[in-house]
């Protein structure tokens, strides 16, 4: 059984979800929208605040006038530089939109000094979104140490002049840090689709991969069983009855695998494999030599090397006509290695159906998640031989069983 939980949910899965929660369980990460909300919101309150100070400044309702339009085309440009993508667009147009949004946060300064200095943060951080590192933090700096000026021409004093610098700084740090924040929620919620559907494809493949490796060789197993069957009912009717209540067998069999692999949890001895190989392939008059000294096996590489003897078995009985087969599985060092020898291919055969099937790929991916590989090769002498070499790794939970003498 895989590790999980009561209903087979992966253990790195739970604790995933258990951490973060899932899709609509109210524990979701913030939704792309609400990001982008707090970054308008945060660069409303910084205008709002410039927009009072110039109210309250009690200067001509033209310049005021002036000062509110200006506001509005910083606000504007802003939130263009602030836009997913911005950092993208042409040298071009960075230089115009960086252009005019320096003219607008330093012309004004001659007339409002220290209370439009907030500006000049948002120009800062338009650096840093729009520019080179190599480039954008230097001049970052620089545009905070002009902030300086301002109050040093009002009179004030260097306390004044520190607070506005750093105050600028520290809202070109709040814009930058915002817009990479909305673009990283943006981002984050599309790869959580992206996973999502990666994950619902990988249980269809494994669904699937299993589902051919289970059915394809219990329906062979029925399928060859029931033309004996056929052949027995004239001339050997108690055979015959012995032969319907293994394809009762089969089938019920079939119905528990079908649902083990519909649940996630299926699991497979390469000895019981081998032993039920060994039996269909007697009953298909075939003559089977086996040898098993693998010794004690991990589940998971026990089960993946019993699907590979079970795919193999399946294609001998569909793709040959073999009179023989040899099935080893030895042990040498940290790998175990599966051999599958059969006689009786025919050279010329290509099996052209659209649902042929594909068995090779299956047993190479199964394989491939127990750091193993797959070698099939076709003889001059019409046999085929399929090797299968996994690491060997034993666990508490081994369906390995100790060394059998050969059949």
């Amino acid at each position: 059984m895989r590790q999980g939980d009561k209903h087979g949910i992966p253990e790195h899965e739970r604790e995933w979800n258990e951490q973060y929660g899932t899709p609509g369980d109210g524990r979701d990460f913030p939704e792309p929208r609400l990001a982008r909300t707090i970054l308008l919101a945060a660069l409303a309150c910084y205008l709002l605040i410039t927009m009072l100070n110039i109210l309250a400044a009690g200067l001509s309702p033209g310049i005021t006038g002036a000062a509110l339009g200006s506001l509005v085309v910083i606000f504007a440009i802003q939130i263009h530089h602030s836009q997913p993508g911005a950092g993208r667009a042409g040298p071009r147009q960075k230089a115009v939109t960086l252009g005019v949004q320096a003219l607008l946060t330093y012309l004004p300064i001659a007339v409002f000094r220290a209370e439009w200095g907030a500006m000049a943060g948002f120009f800062a951080g338009s650096l840093l979104l729009l520019l080179p590192s190599r480039w954008a933090w230097p001049l970052y700096g620089a545009v905070g140490l002009t902030m300086l000026v301002p109050p040093a021409l009002d009179g004030r004093s260097l306390l004044d002049s520190l607070y506005l610098c750093q105050s600028t700084l520290l809202t070109g740090l709040v814009v930058f840090g915002l817009t990479r924040l909305a673009d990283l929620v943006r981002i984050l919620h599309r790869t959580r689709g992206q996973l999502t559907q990666m994950a619902v494809t990988r249980e269809r493949l494994r669904f699937a991969r299993d589902l051919h490796d289970v059915l394809g060789f219990s329906l062979s197993a029925i399928t060859l069983k029931s033309e004996l069957i056929h052949r027995l009912v004239p001339t050997h009717p108690q055979r015959a009855m012995d032969e319907i209540r293994d394809v009762l067998v089969i089938s019920r069999q079939s119905l528990a695998d079908v649902r083990e692999v519909a649940s996630g949890l299926r699991e497979m001895s390469l000895a019981d494999e081998l032993a039920s190989a060994r039996s269909l392939l007697a009953a298909a008059d075939v003559e089977v030599r086996t040898d098993m000294q693998t010794g004690p096996l991990g589940r998971q590489v026990s089960t993946v090397l019993a699907a590979v003897l079970r795919e193999a078995v399946t294609n001998l009985l569909r793709h040959s006509k073999a009179t023989y087969c040899e099935v080893l599985a030895t042990r040498a060092g940290g790998k175990v290695r599966l051999s599958v020898r059969n006689d009786g291919v025919d050279a010329d055969y290509q099996n052209r159906s659209p649902h042929s099937g594909s068995g090779l790929g299956n047993m190479a991916t199964r394989l491939a998640t127990v750091g193993g590989e797959l070698v099939a090769a076709r003889g001059d002498d019409g046999t085929f031989l399929l090797v299968a070499e996994a690491e060997a790794v034993s666990d508490s939970g081994s369906t390995g069983r100790a060394a059998e003498p050969a059949a």
